[in-house]
């Protein structure tokens, strides 16, 4: 005797904006260029802070080391990933004759061409250089090596104590950051600066970053789930993920597809799969594929 079956229809859309940024894909296609040649690539930290990506190209032969490790390695190659260096990797690379590829970001590279220039004018006896960021992130450290340690890293309001308000202020940001946190900061800075002092705010957050949020917002809200695929050092990560919260309070973040419960499955009729510029693709199917394999252990 046969049972009847009704089969439930769940859509599983994969956000075609999510994944990854230019520069992440141009640090990728390096890598994997030399690698395919055969030749051995050492990477200065994790090329991109996703743990399965990182994962996928070390089985290719990518070597991650430290910087520590750089300065005692002799005449290898080196790829400087997306989020840029600060001038002491160029020069360790220099005395240790380390051939670099360099896949600094160019909004990056342009930012740090920036903050140089104003360092090198500035008298920071009466001036301040503050990046708001995220305190240790590779691209912020980059960043604050070009004013040779002296710059200020905030990554919030209460971040403002280390500043002095009687002093001029030079304000910029990682490129991953919100722009509605940058608005907020440079708006405190302004109440709390002395009137006759100096202070210049310029907004270098990158665009091809900052403009996912809108669209991730409208992505997320379509959904009665929605799979956030993101690495825990995902700086960028954490923005979209607090911005798809906001849109839809049914978000999961993920790292893999052994993340899914498949008690969110219940009465779902769409399931919504976006992440990070440091989320690859191929996970996001992965994961899209999962969800299927669920749906139909779910159906009675």
């Amino acid at each position: 005797m046969y049972k009847n079956v009704i089969m439930r229809t769940v859509i599983v859309e994969i956000d075609q904006d999510s994944g990854f940024c230019f520069g992440v894909v141009n640090a990728i296609k390096n890598a994997e260029k030399e690698l395919s040649e055969g030749k051995k690539l050492y990477c200065l930290g994790d090329i991109v802070h996703n743990s399965q990506e990182v994962e996928r190209l070390q089985k290719k032969g990518l070597i991650t080391i430290n910087h520590d490790n750089l300065g005692k390695i002799r005449n290898k190659k080196v790829l400087l990933r997306a989020h840029g260096e600060p001038p002491s990797t160029y020069e360790t690379a220099n005395r240790n004759n380390i051939q670099i590829i360099d896949a600094t970001c160019p909004v990056v590279l342009q930012l740090q061409k920036k903050i140089q220039k104003y360092y090198k004018q500035l008298d920071m006896n009466s001036s301040q250089i503050v990046i708001l960021g995220k305190i240790g992130h590779a691209e912020v450290n980059g960043l604050v090596g070009q004013t040779e340690g002296k710059a200020i890293v905030v990554e919030k309001k209460e971040d403002l104590n280390k500043l002095d308000f009687n002093k001029n202020i030079y304000l910029f940001s990682q490129t991953t950051m919100s722009l509605d946190d940058f608005k907020e900061i440079v708006e405190e800075i302004q109440s709390l600066v002395n009137k006759n002092v100096i202070f210049n705010s310029f907004d270098t957050i990158c665009r091809q970053v900052a403009n996912r949020i809108p669209n991730i917002k409208k992505f997320a809200s379509q959904h009665d789930l929605v799979l956030f695929v993101a690495g825990e050092k995902s700086s960028n990560g954490k923005v979209l993920l607090g911005e798809c919260k906001k849109a839809n309070s049914n978000t999961r973040l993920i790292s893999n597809p052994d993340d899914i419960d498949l008690m969110w499955m219940e009465n779902i009729e769409s399931v919504g799969i976006c992440g990070a510029t440091s989320t690859p693709k191929w996970l996001m199917e992965k994961v899209a594929a999962k969800v299927n394999i669920l749906v139909r252990r779910s159906v009675n």
